[in-house]
């Protein structure tokens, strides 16, 4: 793609339109970050430092273990860990030898784990030691020949430097279990050379749900999560090589994180300070000791930030620079946070199948609340009918949005037919519905399947849930579609309060319909003390949708 586009106008100055994607793999980007800036930190974890060379240095020697283990290029090893040392160690050990890593979320139950491990044939898992008992238990029904246990003390317990190793030949120790801590210490930092091939090698299996609601594999591969790491790391172009920290409380597992988190902070060498878990008092503490630049995160972050009782204790000033996905921003929480801060926080969009960003708006210039905002360099969109697919449509006409560019998948695993469905002629079809203004601002309105038909009008969810959020008492709030006799479906309203606040459904509804037309304001209310997320915070409206269809059968 050269032509000049629409959006290209709006680009802040010093951002490019385009990106030369070097071929490269996820491991060279590592290397490239220890050579440059050996003694940097790259990572802070409960009050411990690794920097970029000893990060390496531990990356070669779990690449050595795990290939005399037996892994082999092309082999998929399931990782399953919150953020910590050793899931950044082991992410990079597997891209170092042209293994494929499949990203795992803790919280599973053994139904979802046993469909992943069996169908991405994962050979080994590298897990949390508390999480043996719920890996034993599904081990029999999956290919799994070695599981590699770890935890927090395993990290805290090695010494920065660890001693020379020779080197020792193979190991038999003939048993499924190992432990992460021995084969660092056992095992030298001497991988072999593996050959890869950035744009068809495969980096990632990053299971989804995607468009459809089925869960399947998005096949990422070097390329495509490099080519994502170079175009959001010039957009964020406030941001400076050598000099930034992160913090990291998004989980690695998930592919927001994952790029934008651990992957960009090693294209910067930036420090992480990873957080294994979401708890919001300590994120504060945690932000006032280690003075974080970047702050990537869900709106449901940003709410538990601004939320907190004691937030004004905290100093929060090192904050500079967010970037908010996973989810509509509310405009009243971003103002809330920027106010709080001092901090940019924007608005971007993307997919598990574009590695995952597509969309962001400026850190620095001209912005749009309540859009997604611009195409990254090297990205082109187009939004198309919603009827038969194949008609581009002018800016202001809602439609389904599509993608093209460097960062978007191969397809599906073992899921032609899946692969099909979205991707055609080279545009990733995301299923999302949204509008093109005359700036090349995008506007999401809402996905295919959340969309609701009242009395025959559509009503887009995400409007609704705009201006709930605007009311002084809503912490939190999710808007789904009820099936109704007379109206086909009506609007309901999940509210979660704020702290000490109290409001009653008449509250609610009055104040819906001094901003909605009455088809548009919810019928029903119903207040809740949480709202279902995913393990990035992300509220699932599907689960609500789910109860209410169960109340109903």
């Amino acid at each position: 793609m050269t032509k000049e586009q629409l959006w290209h106008k709006h680009y802040p100055q010093g951002i490019p339109t385009q990106v030369a994607v070097p071929d490269m793999s996820l491991y060279d980007l590592l290397a490239q970050a220890a050579r440059k800036y050996p003694d940097n930190p790259a990572i802070f974890f409960f009050d411990q430092r690794l920097t970029y060379s000893q990060l390496l240095d531990r990356v070669d020697r779990f690449a050595t273990a795990l290939h005399r283990l037996g892994i082999k290029k092309g082999d998929r090893v399931a990782l399953m860990m919150p953020n910590c040392p050793q899931i950044v160690i082991s992410y990079y050990a597997v891209a170092r030898l042209g293994a494929v890593g499949v990203m795992v979320n803790p919280m599973f139950t053994e139904r979802e784990l046993t469909y992943l491990l069996t169908d991405s044939g994962t050979s080994a898992v590298i897990c949390l030691d508390q999480l043996q008992p719920k890996i034993m238990n599904v081990l029999p029904a999956t290919q799994v020949k070695r599981v590699v246990l770890t935890g927090f003390q395993d990290y805290l317990s090695l010494p920065p430097d660890l001693p020379a190793t020779g080197d020792i030949g193979p190991q038999e120790d003939g048993g499924v279990i190992l432990r992460f801590e021995q084969l660092l210490q056992q095992y030298p930092p001497a991988p072999p050379e593996v050959s890869l091939a950035a744009h068809r090698d495969l980096a990632l299996l990053q299971y989804t749900g995607g468009t459809t609601g089925v869960i399947k594999g998005a096949m990422l591969t070097h390329r495509n999560l490099i080519s994502n790491v170079i175009q959001t790391g010039a957009w964020l172009n406030i941001c400076e090589e050598g000099k930034e920290r992160f913090f990291c409380v998004l989980p690695f597992f998930h592919v927001f994180a994952m790029t934008t988190c651990m992957n960009l902070s090693v294209h910067l060498a930036a420090a992480m300070i990873l957080i294994p878990r979401l708890e919001a008092l300590n994120l504060l503490k945690q932000i006032q000791q280690y003075r974080p630049t970047v702050f990537q995160g869900v709106p449901s972050l940003y709410v538990a930030v601004i939320s907190h009782p004691e937030v004004k204790k905290y100093d929060l000033s090192s904050i500079r620079c967010c970037v908010s996905g996973g989810a509509p921003l509310p405009a009243e929480v971003q103002q809330q946070f920027e106010a709080l801060t001092g901090a940019r926080l924007v608005e971007g969009y993307g997919l598990t199948e574009a590695s995952p960003v597509t969309h962001c708006n400026p850190v620095a210039g001209y912005r749009v609340s309540g859009s997604i905002g611009l195409p990254m360099p090297g990205t082109e969109i187009k939004i198309v009918d919603l009827e038969t697919g194949s008609r581009a449509l002018p800016p202001g006409e809602i439609g389904e949005l599509c993608i093209k560019g460097p960062q978007v998948m191969q397809g599906y695993w073992n899921m032609p037919e899946e692969t099909g469905k979205v991707l055609r002629d080279g545009w990733l079809y995301t299923g999302d519905i949204a509008r093109l203004d005359e700036q090349g601002f995008t506007y999401l309105v809402d996905r295919k399947k959340d969309m609701v038909i009242s009395m025959g009008y559509n009503v887009y969810p995400r409007e609704v849930e705009e201006i709930l959020y605007e009311h002084p008492a809503v912490r939190e709030a999710a808007v789904i579609g009820v099936k109704d006799r007379t109206r086909g479906e009506i609007l309901k309203a999940f509210i979660v309060l704020k702290e000490g606040a109290t409001a009653r459904r008449e509250d609610i509804l009055k104040f819906c319909r001094r901003y909605l037309t009455p088809y548009k304001v919810p019928k029903q209310v119903e207040f809740r003390n949480e709202l279902p997320k995913s393990a990035v915070g992300k509220i699932l409206r599907r689960v609500l949708a789910e109860e209410e269809q169960a109340k109903q059968s």
